[in-house]
């Protein structure tokens, strides 16, 4: 038998076990789930090194593969970058824990005392790409919330995978739970992404957290629930009562802190009446950093841009590319965002609040900022400890997904010899 044909029965086996311990960690202690993602914390610090040495072959591979700059550096693990990983365990044991929190509760003329509590989904899929870090993120939050989880990582971040996986199962181990709550699934084999996406019986909700070639096909063809996580075409629109200094600082970070994340900007738009000043200064720093402008023709005038097509709207680069236009106004702003966003992240820069709120109200984006880098878009600047992707459709989770995302809530209703007349 080969290893594709031996597919259906690995998942098969790595689902019944996922959702028997998610019987166990529904019920198990807020203080053991701490002790595991704290224990799991302590053995990722310990053993950064050989943590690094598995991503050092994960690179030659991704290399080999030829992937480009940006994605090479979405899967380097460095000392410090272990160290954020490190954090964000610590920081999710150290959050309340959601399951069993009261959400609402009343009282009816029958005598029913009725409460609306949260409780896990149950099992989690998660198909990823390239960032290893996804392994702790996506493993942290989905123990917080009382969910088993099963990981299919990219194939290039497999071996730091797999690393990071065994620290979680120590965490497991240590705590006294099962180590089936946090399940890696052992293959590059694609065959198994397909597998996960029919496993109605034993996955509650898929999350995929990718490109958008990933996530089309998880939508296209999941039979499980899926968390939509689509493109980030993230937008950042310069209005006229924009503050020069802040408009410089915030979108420089916003493209050049990180291009391969799903928050670094990939569209600038620019109040006509500042293009002369700060539209010119923003554009020009940006050249200067090394980032290719594709402008529209008003824009063209600057040396050094290149000339936009129309392919370019609404494009996610994840790359040091941006594109530029001039836009009249504010509601030229709006449509745009409207016609080529991925509701994603989209800022607005100004010191006119009038200008804000309308920004705000009118547009429907998971995230809107003001005045801040769009690589504020992440769970753990949320205040979430970490994530498990930005979730940008409409129905249950929105924006950054943390552990009180991935509940689910059911009633408790108590009567005291309670009939209905």
């Amino acid at each position: 038998m080969s290893e594709h044909d031996s597919i259906p029965d690995l998942m098969a086996d790595i689902g019944a076990r996922a959702k028997a311990a998610a019987a166990q960690l529904a019920v198990a202690t807020s203080q053991a789930k701490a002790q595991a993602l704290e224990a799991a914390a302590d053995a990722v610090w310990a053993r950064r090194a050989d943590i690094i040495e598995a991503n050092q072959h994960d690179l030659a591979f991704a290399r080999d593969k030829g992937l480009w700059d940006a994605m090479l550096d979405r899967l380097l693990l460095t000392e410090e970058r272990i160290k954020g990983i490190v954090g964000g365990l610590r920081a999710v044991a150290a959050q309340d824990d959601p399951v069993g929190e009261v959400l609402a509760e009343w009282d009816m003329d029958s005598g029913l005392h009725i409460r609306r509590v949260r409780t896990p989904l149950g099992v989690i899929g998660v198909i990823y790409e390239s960032r290893p870090n996804v392994t702790a993120d996506a493993g942290a939050l989905c123990l917080k919330s009382g969910n088993a989880v099963i990981l299919r990582g990219g194939s290039e971040s497999f071996h730091s995978s797999t690393a990071i996986h065994d620290c979680l199962v120590d965490g497991l181990q240590a705590a006294g739970l099962p180590e089936d709550a946090v399940q890696l699934v052992p293959t590059r084999d694609r065959a198994a992404v397909q597998e996960m996406l029919t496993m109605v019986d034993t996955i509650d909700v898929i999350v995929p957290r990718g490109g958008k070639g990933l996530v089309s096909l998880v939508q296209k063809e999941a039979r499980v629930p899926v968390f939509a996580h689509l493109e980030g075409i993230v937008h950042i629109y310069i209005d006229r009562e924009a503050d020069p200094e802040k408009a410089l600082k915030v979108v420089m970070n916003a493209k050049t802190r990180r291009t391969g994340i799903c928050g670094a900007a990939e569209c600038l738009l620019i109040h006509r009446d500042v293009v002369d000043t700060i539209g010119q200064g923003v554009v020009r720093s940006l050249l200067d950093a090394g980032v290719e402008v594709r402008a529209d023709a008003t824009l063209q005038a600057i040396a050094g841009t290149q000339a936009a097509t129309e392919a370019d709207w609404g494009r996610e680069y994840l790359d040091s590319i941006i594109a530029a236009r001039v836009v009249d106004d504010l509601e030229n702003a709006i449509t745009h965002i409207r016609t080529y966003g991925s509701q994603h992240t989209d800022c607005i820069l100004t010191e006119d609040d009038a200008a804000a709120d309308a920004f705000f109200k009118r547009l429907d984006s998971a995230i809107l900022m003001r005045n801040a880098s769009t690589q504020f878009a992440d769970g753990g600047e949320f205040g979430m400890g970490a994530e498990i992707g930005i979730a940008t459709g409409k129905l249950h989770a929105r924006g950054p997904v943390g552990a009180a995302q991935l509940t689910s809530f059911k009633y408790l209703v108590d009567g005291d010899g309670a009939t209905r007349s």
